[in-house]
């Protein structure tokens, strides 16, 4: 067996911008993976507004990631057969929305990252920082208190990066949306206002930043 955290104790206050870094296998990613439910801890608990994650049942646990969670990762996770405005829509389906009121919703979703009239294409049809605002798009739909990154700048050039890190800014000071986040570049975790450097599945520093 080998531990991956190790006696990692961690709070998150609403509203934060918190940027995980660590060198590969530190921990930060699985940390990440634990906080939205995505792996299951072997031992400790994780709490989400007073509420015990790691005593609810899969069902629960489905229902609390389609609605109090967006996710955004490196590779963007489009389906690629798909427009995007549907991959946008996804997640509010699987909600049990209507297919009209999704598409609403979604439209608005890609709007406001700046997608307004990409709606009919394909991802393979668009950039990778394209891709990338598709992906925030689809986490934003579902209207989250939390997002969750994982080195969302990571395919990207540092321009491109710079655009979209500017855009979690915006969603984290305008609509108060707690923002967690993964990297390994000191450049990008900066966006953030707390920076937690990891090493060996333990927090070795955390610092505030104004």
């Amino acid at each position: 067996t080998v531990p991956v955290i190790d006696d990692l104790n961690l709070q998150v206050e609403v509203g934060e911008f918190l940027s995980l870094m660590g060198p590969s296998g530190s921990g930060k990613s699985t940390l990440l993976n634990l906080i939205g439910l995505l792996d299951q801890p072997n031992s400790g608990e994780i709490y989400f507004d007073g509420q015990n994650l790691t005593k609810l049942k899969s069902d629960e646990q489905a229902f609390l990631r389609n609605h109090e969670f967006g996710f955004v990762f490196q590779g963007f996770n489009l389906l690629k057969r798909m427009s995007i405005l549907e991959n946008v829509a996804l997640p509010l389906l699987y909600q049990g929305v209507s297919r009209h009121a999704a598409c609403e919703r979604a439209k608005f979703s890609l709007e406001s990252t700046g997608l307004k009239d990409l709606e009919a294409r394909l991802p393979n049809q668009l950039s990778g920082g394209q891709q990338q605002r598709v992906a925030i798009a689809r986490a934003l739909v579902v209207n989250p208190r939390i997002i969750l990154a994982d080195e969302p700048t990571g395919n990207l050039d540092t321009n491109t990066a710079r655009e979209i890190m500017k855009t979690f800014v915006n969603l984290n000071s305008k609509k108060d949306i707690t923002i967690i986040l993964v990297t390994h570049e000191a450049e990008i975790a900066e966006y953030g206002n707390r920076v937690i450097k990891m090493r060996d599945g333990k927090i070795i520093s955390d610092e505030k930043i104004n």
